[in-house]
């Protein structure tokens, strides 16, 4: 089984789908980030930190150039920042939410682009990082093509992704709340209760940890490892385009 990528209701290609997912996250950008940590009760932070510490030995060299992809409004690049100083490149294909990202993290290096199609030449990375955006993408196995095709020999790629508990009775609790609080209270106060309907159910529809994995290794990423967080309410994963030797720092 191959997950092709996001679903919107009424998107028939994948143009559309990536259409209404930048129209929708431009909607919600003035209040996406009081809405990621009341949401999630502030965890967000921790998820972050977490996917930090994984790849700090790249963060730590001052020689290492770094994507923030899908940067939203930039919180993982401030966590990238705090821990070293690789230089850190941000991006996203929503112009509000990368507006706001350059804003709060002082972010000099920010481009506007589609993760589908980056304007980088091959070879530009030490280090691609996703946070709660790879599901969002029209077609996952492109996706996982193009970042391994900007990642240097050895180079690391880091999603961070939102994912259905394996626990039973965690999961018939997270649907419940994803299926009945998360819209309502996210739909109230952006304004937009559209995106907080399709952000939990794309969280359904994108592929197990384990699946998404096997994409990778199927890609060509090799070490590929993923560590489900907070109960598997998240999953990091992580994965190496073969070439120099490396590893992952405490994870």
């Amino acid at each position: 089984m191959t997950a092709r990528g996001t679903t919107p209701a009424g998107a028939e290609s994948e143009e559309q789908a990536a259409r209404w997912v930048r129209g929708m996250f431009g909607r919600i950008a003035p209040r996406y980030d009081l809405l990621n940590h009341l949401l999630s009760m502030n965890v967000d932070r921790y998820w972050r930190a977490r996917t930090a510490s994984a790849v700090a030995h790249v963060l730590k060299r001052p020689d290492a150039r770094v994507l923030d992809l899908c940067c939203g409004t930039g919180d993982l690049t401030l966590a990238f920042q705090r821990k070293g100083p690789a230089r850190i490149f941000s991006s996203d294909f929503c112009h509000p939410m990368l507006v706001a990202a350059s804003a709060k993290t002082r972010q000099a290096r920010a481009f506007e682009a589609d993760a589908l199609a980056l304007p980088v030449a091959d070879a530009s990375f030490d280090l691609i990082a996703v946070a709660f955006g790879f599901r969002n993408l029209a077609n996952y196995q492109r996706g996982l093509a193009e970042l391994l095709r900007a990642l240097r020999p050895g180079g690391v790629l880091a999603i961070l992704e939102f994912s259905q508990p394996p626990n039973p009775v965690l999961s018939r609790l997270y649907d419940f709340y994803s299926k009945s609080i998360l819209p309502r209270v996210g739909g109230l106060i952006s304004g937009s209760p559209e995106a907080y309907t399709y952000l939990p159910e794309s969280v359904r529809k994108f592929p197990g940890p384990e699946l998404l994995a096997e994409q990778m290794r199927e890609t060509g990423y090799t070490k590929v490892r993923f560590e489900r967080l907070t109960g598997g309410i998240v999953a990091l994963h992580l994965g190496q385009k073969p070439g120099t030797d490396g590893d992952f720092s405490d994870f």
